[in-house]
């Protein structure tokens, strides 16, 4: 008997959550002088290219990991995720040789919760956390999601609402064949984030940074003050001039404040 179309689904997603950590990270110049890995996580439908450049805005002591999730980029042709459970487990499992020196995370929009849970899973798993979690322009997990249900809209409704959030190239919008094969991965993408139940447990013990942008009109800075109480560590918040998607014009900034935090980190 032939298998389900769900069930078809969800082995090819099992496999491709198999992947090795190289498919995982793109743009990544391994460095043997590093004291410390980056790994930075993107938004909803973005790729591992949003962080193609970081490496040159850090000190030699970083080396810049940037995650390349199933169905973006170079893995166009992997089913993407769509819960965030199975994710995190996967992440575990394929970034397991590069933890063998201090670590961080950094997590922009989507790419924020990934991190948090990616972090408590590798507390849960092996006892280790990151040295740095850096939260940007995402609400604390605990909070109650906000705002409409995006991943079901109906075409026409799912394309407007892209529009709102200017993350999507409008010229990408406008584009009738680009839209058929970006839709299907920003939909997978929210619905990771909408389908994500937040558990409480213990807050971690790493430092937690959160960045927003100052007119961003999804996420408020009570919003990211809320991160707080997910860490036993010192937490700091930072505000920069932008939208939602504030990092492209503040990359030397934040690049640098990163590096500054985290390599105190490592010092200590």
């Amino acid at each position: 008997m032939p298998a389900s179309p769900r069930y078809a689904k969800d082995l090819g997603q099992m496999a491709n959550l198999a992947a090795p950590f190289d498919s995982w990270i793109i743009y990544r110049k391994p460095n043997s002088r590093a004291r410390v890995r980056l790994f930075c996580f993107p938004y909803a439908g973005g790729s591992a290219l949003v962080f193609r450049t970081w490496s040159d805005g850090v000190p030699p002591e970083v080396e810049v990991c940037p995650i390349q999730l199933p169905g973006r980029g170079t893995r166009l042709r992997e089913l993407p995720c769509t819960r965030l459970a199975p994710l995190v487990q996967a992440l575990a499992h394929a970034l397991s040789p590069l933890l063998d020196k201090p670590f961080a995370f950094f997590g922009h929009s989507l790419g924020a919760i990934v991190s948090f849970e990616f972090a408590r899973q590798l507390r849960r798993q092996r006892g280790v956390e990151p040295a740095h979690l850096f939260v940007s322009a995402a609400p604390a997990p605990q909070l109650p999601h906000r705002g409409r249900i995006l991943h079901t809209l109906p075409g026409p409704e799912f394309r407007a609402a892209l529009r709102q959030l200017n993350g999507t190239p409008p010229e990408v919008l406008a584009h009738e064949e680009l839209m058929q094969i970006v839709s299907p991965i920003v939909r997978a993408a929210f619905s990771v984030y909408e389908t994500y139940v937040y558990v409480n447990d213990a807050p971690l013990t790493c430092p937690i940074t959160a960045f927003g942008g100052i007119h961003d009109p999804c996420v408020r800075r009570d919003d990211l003050r809320a991160w707080q109480i997910q860490t036993r560590g010192m937490f700091s918040l930072h505000m920069f001039p932008g939208d939602h998607f504030f990092v492209q014009a503040a990359e030397s900034e934040l690049c640098r404040l990163i590096a500054q935090k985290l390599l105190m980190n490592v010092n200590e």
